[in-house]
């Protein structure tokens, strides 16, 4: 008797060995409402993996699919193929929406959970990154993307750089129009100088913030003590008028019960203009974990309905339609005295996004388009008043979140800003969920002394990571 089985053979694609990081076929399956990632290495054997909690789901998003933007200039030839040609190459199917550099490698924290691998243990022995360094590599990001929009400085622990406000300075000068900080925030809470800096500077801060539990800072983080340093980094920069983003890793069994409760304190508090979900993913230094077991994104954000009871549900996400749609998950939300509505509830914003089905329609209106395609972009500027400028303008002339209903024209730009809220889940990949098919369209890139700009997850991944700390220790030895 002949056997169906369990599972649905989605597509093939080319993923890694999570033990040799050779490049292998893998399979994509439909299986137990899920869907799972099949590989075999010749020489490590078979993996599986989970890469998206609700097949359903999976399945219905390809229409989020935008075309690619060719960059102005590659960096890289074609020898190799994907993903060992990253610079980027001609093969690649998107611009960069989004760069990041990593600054430094020295931490102030040893946390068990850190894709850039870095530490207290490399303050002496890590690298630091040069003016002179950081000025070639914004040439190249401007030279590759004529006017680049957004920047983020990582690190390591990039407050511990001494230049780090002035390489904010510089990415300004070069025309970078939003400046990002990613920080734990420890020395924020206790630095005047720095404080001062970033007051007059305007950068928006990255603020990681895993939740309020002991058990998870401890986890996460490697201290249990973390809450009362990141309330007090947070009212400081609310004092400074910066405005912050909450970044929470999401890690199963550790803290996604704190979901909801890191979104109801950011709408609340004054310098939190939003909150990016990241569920947990194995590349670098991570938790032992069960790859079948791991978060994604949909679980992420049913765990956020059932927790806000509602006020964010599921459907009021879109899909990125920059990257591939299965990375990244967003939805912006109109705030009001405690009234919370998700634009998706007042637009169709779905329908307008279907690449698919409605890029033929002549009816589709492009300046609409074209400014909800702005809000759901890698590139989407967190908190600005441009962004938030965007948000009112696709729902009419006048501005729903506020009583008195005046016309956006009466409104001072950072008014409309206080109204809107961003949340936004991005799912990155480790050796165990590698997609090349992904890696083909990111559009999160990070910036390399030598120039490159290499994908996020190729960067954590495929080891370019390891390749460009080898030859920044021994520049800084």
């Amino acid at each position: 008797m002949k056997l169906d089985r369990p599972e649905i053979f989605w597509e093939l694609t080319r993923s890694l060995c999570p033990e040799c990081r050779r490049v292998i076929d893998a399979q994509i399956l439909l299986r137990d409402g899920r869907v799972i990632m099949r590989k075999r290495c010749p020489d490590h054997g078979w993996f599986e993996a989970l890469v998206f909690g609700d097949a359903d789901l999976y399945t219905k998003i390809a229409r989020f699919n935008k075309p690619g933007t060719i960059p102005l200039k590659f960096a890289t030839e074609v020898r190799e193929g994907c993903p060992h040609d990253c610079g980027l190459c001609p093969e690649h199917r998107q611009h960069t929406c989004l760069a990041l550099i990593e600054v430094n490698s020295a931490c102030n924290l040893d946390c068990p959970l850190c894709f850039a691998n870095s530490g207290t243990h490399l303050a002496k022995t890590g690298f630091e990154l040069t003016r002179q360094q950081v000025d070639f590599m914004l040439d190249r990001y401007v030279e590759a993307e004529g006017n680049p929009e957004v920047l983020q400085f990582s690190g390591g622990e990039p407050t511990l750089h001494p230049e780090l406000l002035n390489f904010v300075e510089l990415a300004k000068e070069k025309g970078v129009g939003y400046v990002m900080i990613n920080t734990n925030g420890l020395k924020i809470a206790h630095d005047d100088r720095l404080l001062a800096g970033l007051e007059r500077l305007k950068p928006h801060v990255y603020l990681q913030f895993d939740g309020f539990e002991s058990t998870t800072n401890l986890a996460l983080r490697g201290r249990p003590d973390l809450v009362q340093e990141k309330l007090r980094a947070l009212n400081r920069l609310a004092e400074a008028d910066v405005r912050v983003v909450l970044v929470a890793a999401i890690e199963r069994g550790v803290n996604e019960s704190e979901i909801g409760g890191i979104v109801e304190f950011g709408l609340r508090h004054p310098a939190v203009f939003g909150v990016n979900f990241q569920p947990a993913f194995r590349a670098q230094r991570h938790l032992p974990a069960d790859p079948l077991q791991r978060m994604t994104i949909p679980d992420v954000l049913k765990a956020l309905e059932v927790q806000t009871r509602g006020m964010f549900k599921l459907d009021d996400f879109v899909p990125v339609p920059c990257c591939m749609p299965t990375c990244n998950f967003v939805t912006y939300a109109l705030i009001d005295e405690g009234q919370v509505t998700p634009i998706t509830r007042m637009l169709d914003v779905e329908s307008h996004l279907d690449y698919i089905t409605n890029r033929t329609l002549p009816s589709l209106n492009d300046q609409l388009l074209g400014t909800l395609e702005r809000l759901w972009s890698s590139s989407a500027q967190v908190g600005s008043e441009k962004a938030a400028a965007d948000v009112h303008s696709v729902l009419g002339d006048s501005c729903p979140a506020c009583h008195s209903r005046l016309p956006l024209s009466a409104h001072a730009p950072r008014d409309l800003a206080r109204h809107v809220f961003m949340i936004n889940t991005r799912d990155f990949m480790d050796p165990w969920t590698f997609n090349v098919k992904n890696v083909m369209k990111c559009c999160v890139e990070f910036l390399v002394p030598d120039g490159r700009m290499i994908p996020f997850c190729a960067y954590n991944s495929v080891g370019y990571r390891e390749q460009v700390a080898a030859q920044l220790n021994r520049v800084h030895a």
